[in-house]
């Protein structure tokens, strides 16, 4: 465990495009590896099998990973008709077969408004949910079922974008704690049959709607260039959207010892807050009260 302490301090968010077969623990120290960084974190798993946008948070953007979990995403799946698994995706073992639906455009419009909006899903036993401490996969792999409540979760958008016998592909615009595979299994029962997912890949984690992402080898090829830290951006770019409160020199150092500050001329409603000093540089984040308190939540270490 030593050598983890080992690295360089490095700040920043990594975009990347996790490849398929290994976990988001195993691309992340891949990309932490590639930038011999000292600290790193990512902003929610992706299954071994799915691709697609894994943000990676280096040094103090760690610090930042929280909000991002909270962030909506956007996925692009196909599900297979007729036959469902343990896992509701192709490593799992089949556990039923169903009839294939007679599909028509009009009967999955139909199907799919119900599922638009606020919806109830049960977690999948395989998943990292913890019941009594532990992972639920580690229950499900023991032949273990434990019962699990529903959750609330929003579906902005549902579109079907293909219909090819057994296989029906679709994207989702959906809120965190979203699980795409209870998603299809639904969406295929709905429809008279089964399913389990062949392809999922997640196409935006909010905010990063506009920006691309880097493979694996991309990066690799970036760190044999020189150009690796062109790969990394700034903290507060998925920070965006919050209100900018900028302090003097005097108000910095408070800030950075983790004093709360009058800001009488503040927006007294601003809520989280994102914090510079004078020269630009960020700080940290806060919360500003509605006294026009600001009270340090993250204070960074630059």
């Amino acid at each position: 465990m030593g050598r983890r302490k080992h690295g360089v301090d490095i700040h920043g968010i990594v975009l990347l495009d996790k490849p398929a077969g290994i976990s988001s623990n195993r691309a992340l120290q891949k990309v932490r590896g590639i930038f011999q960084a000292r600290k790193a974190g990512h902003t929610g798993s992706l299954d071994p099998f799915a691709t697609g946008m894994l943000p990676i948070c280096l040094g103090e953007a760690s610090k930042t990973a929280a909000f991002m979990l909270e962030a909506g995403k956007r996925y692009r799946a196909t599900a297979r008709l007729g036959v469902a698994t343990s896992t509701g995706d192709l490593e799992g073992e089949v556990i039923q077969t169903c009839a294939l639906p007679e599909i028509d455009p009009g009967n999955i419009e139909q199907s799919l408004k119900q599922f638009v909006g606020e919806i109830e899903q049960v977690p999948p036993m395989y998943s990292a949910l913890k019941y009594e401490g532990r992972p639920l996969y580690e229950y499900a792999r023991a032949g273990i079922v434990i019962e699990r409540p529903a959750r609330t979760v929003k579906i902005h958008q549902l579109e079907i974008t293909g219909w090819q016998s057994p296989d029906l592909s679709f994207e989702v615009h959906c809120s965190k704690g979203t699980y795409i595979r209870t998603l299809a299994e639904d969406i295929a029962k709905a429809l008279g049959s089964c399913a389990h997912l062949v392809e999922l890949r997640r196409t935006v984690v909010e905010p990063f709607d506009n920006f691309p992402m880097l493979t694996l080898a991309q990066l690799q090829q970036a760190l044999e260039a020189g150009e690796l830290m062109e790969a990394l951006l700034p903290i507060d770019v998925g920070l965006a959207a919050w209100p900018r409160i900028d302090l003097d020199s005097i108000q910095q150092l408070k800030f950075q010892h983790g004093q709360q500050l009058p800001l009488p001329g503040e927006n007294p409603d601003a809520g989280k807050v994102r914090v510079y000093g004078p020269d630009d540089q960020l700080l940290g984040l806060a919360e500003m009260s509605s006294n026009g308190i600001l009270k340090p939540s993250r204070v960074f270490n630059l």
